[in-house]
Formats: C-alpha cells, structure tokens, sequence
C-alpha cells in the first residue's frame, strides 16, 4: 500500500538513492534537504533534479533545526511514516565543529520527533551511524552492545539521538526503528569520502594520504543494499522499537581497498602515509544477524563488485567535473 512520506536529507547521498526507490514503489515522497555547503550544493541538486518532474515528489528546502517548517509540512501533509537520514555528518568535521553538530544531529532529532508523536505518524526510521560503536573491542559488533565510548562528537551526537529516540517511543508509543548503516559507498557517494577521493586522486594522478598502516578495517557497504534494508524496515509490522545494524559483515583494509580501486581503473596509487587521526577506530564490522532474521536483510553486493559500480559511474560524471571539489 502507497504512503505518503517524509524523507529528510533527500537530496544527499544515501536520500536520494532511498527517493527513487520509494518513488518507483508508487509512494509518494515529500523530501526536505537544507542544501547546505558541507559539500557542493550543486551536487545535491543534480541528485535530484531527476525527480522534478515527477508528481509524486515534493521537495522542500529547509532545515530540520526551523520548528515553524515543520511544523508547516506535518500540518499540510498527513505522514505516514518519516525516514530521517538529515545529518551533519563526518568524524574529522565534527572534532572542529562540535556545536553544530549537536545542534544539527541532536537538536534537529528531537524537533522531529515531536512533530511525528503529535501526528502521530505510524514509522519513525532514524538512521544512525556505526560510529557509535565507538573503539569497540567486541567483534562484531552487536546491536545490544555497549555504545557509551563515542571518539568524536560525531558519533556522540548519534548516540545522543538514539537515546533521545528511545525516550520518545517509552513516553509516548512512538513506532521507531533504529538503523546503523557501516561505511556506505556507491554512485553518488560524497566527494570527501574515502573511495570517492581516492578514485579521484588516482585517476588524476595526485597523491593519497593514508592515515596509518593501512591496515585498518571498515565495513564496506553498497548503498543499494542499504536502500533494501530501510526498505524492508519501512514494512516491518512487528517492531515498535528496535535497532539494526546494516552492514556487509565482510571488513576490507584499507591497503585492500587501494588496490581494489587501482585495479578497476587502471592505474597505480601514489601514496604518502601520515599518522592515525583523532577519532579513527581500527575496524568496524557489523553483526547483522538480527536484521537478516526480522528484516530479511540480505547485503548481495561484494566489495569487488561494488567498486567496479562506483568507477562506471564516477566515468559517467567526471568529464563534467560535477562531483569534483
């Protein structure tokens, strides 16, 4: 059945890939996006500039901080569920810009969640972060472990938002679903981002720096197997609270990743190696057990595969330096 929904962060990254999905479902979507200059607004507006024409989209440009837009949208759309992906996002950003992030991340959460208890809308799908597993030493991680060691205020924010979902679904029966995506990467990806700078970098024939060994880990995972798990979370009918992890379960290093890239584009990495950054955690690795036996998420893309994806689509957009810093 057909919802109306509020995506927010709907011309980002994760967003719009999420928008098109839901769109192609027959949903009808009002997204709202603050184009703000985190990364180029430019880029977020070719995202979705493929949905403009499209009855069944509504953008909105705003801020999930402006209460009075909020509360304009809940009161001229009747939402059915909302997929809150809107985030000052980025571990390194977040140790200079500490506030904001809280503001954006904590704030801005809580301003949406009041207006979805008031609705009261029937999903609410806050969609965290793997950062707030912190320096875990318990692998993988698992959604009932300790998350109190958050290492930048990043991923303290996201944890400060999760709580504060909780609370919302204790006081008031707020139907809320957790999500905690591991290291998302595909077509589309930011342009800071690890695979998206490096491919960058190396094609160009510039230099890459890695912090450390290279032998770090992380939890690579494409965005359309992401997509797939808020999907099938937006049709659970069980839950009323839980959390998700959402990840690949197959960890790569860094090392691995270079070559991957270098490998798909044909040319070799010129690389400096500088020391581990404030913030950074040796490896994620998400346990995604319980969301493969209530959600049926099943991730079905490789690491070799997905890279493969990105550069075909990163030779799509690079001769009009659309995605270039």
């Amino acid at each position: 059945m057909s919802q109306t929904i509020l995506v927010t962060g709907a011309a980002g990254f994760i967003g719009s890939h999420l928008v098109e999905r839901l769109i192609n479902l027959g949903h009808r979507v009002v997204g709202l996006d603050n184009f703000d200059d985190s990364y180029e607004p430019h880029i977020k507006w070719n995202n979705v500039q493929q949905f403009g024409t499209d009855e069944r989209f509504i953008l909105s440009q705003g801020d999930i901080r402006d209460r009075a837009l909020l509360h304009d949208l809940f009161s001229k759309y009747a939402f059915n569920s909302v997929i809150h992906l809107a985030a000052k996002a980025g571990v390194r950003p977040s140790i200079d810009q500490p506030q904001l992030y809280e503001e954006v991340n904590v704030q801005g959460t809580i301003n949406l969640l009041e207006k979805s208890h008031l609705a009261p809308v029937q999903r609410f799908i806050f969609i965290s972060s793997s950062s707030v597993f912190g320096d875990s030493r318990q692998i993988p991680f698992k959604e009932d472990q300790r998350t109190g060691t958050p290492m930048s205020p990043y991923a303290a924010s996201k944890a400060a938002a999760e709580l504060f979902c909780r609370t919302y679904h204790h006081l008031y029966g707020l139907p809320i679903m957790i999500l905690r995506p591991f290291t998302v990467y595909g077509p589309r990806q930011r342009p800071g981002m690890a695979i998206h700078l490096f491919t960058r970098k190396i094609d160009v024939g510039e230099e890459i720096h890695i912090f450390g060994d290279g032998s770090s880990k992380r939890d690579y995972t494409y965005v359309g197997d992401i997509v797939n798990g808020i999907l099938n979370a937006l049709t659970n009918k069980g839950c009323q609270f839980d959390i998700f992890n959402l990840g690949n379960s197959q960890p790569v290093s860094l090392n691995d990743l270079v070559r991957l890239i270098e490998e798909s584009l044909g040319k070799k990495a010129i690389i400096k190696r500088l020391p581990m950054q404030p913030g950074d955690v040796p490896i994620t690795v998400a346990d995604i057990s319980k969301a493969k036996t209530i959600l049926g998420y099943q991730p079905e893309t490789t690491i070799e595969q997905g890279v493969r994806q990105f550069i075909k689509w990163y030779r799509t957009v690079q001769p009009s330096n659309s995605y270039v810093r």
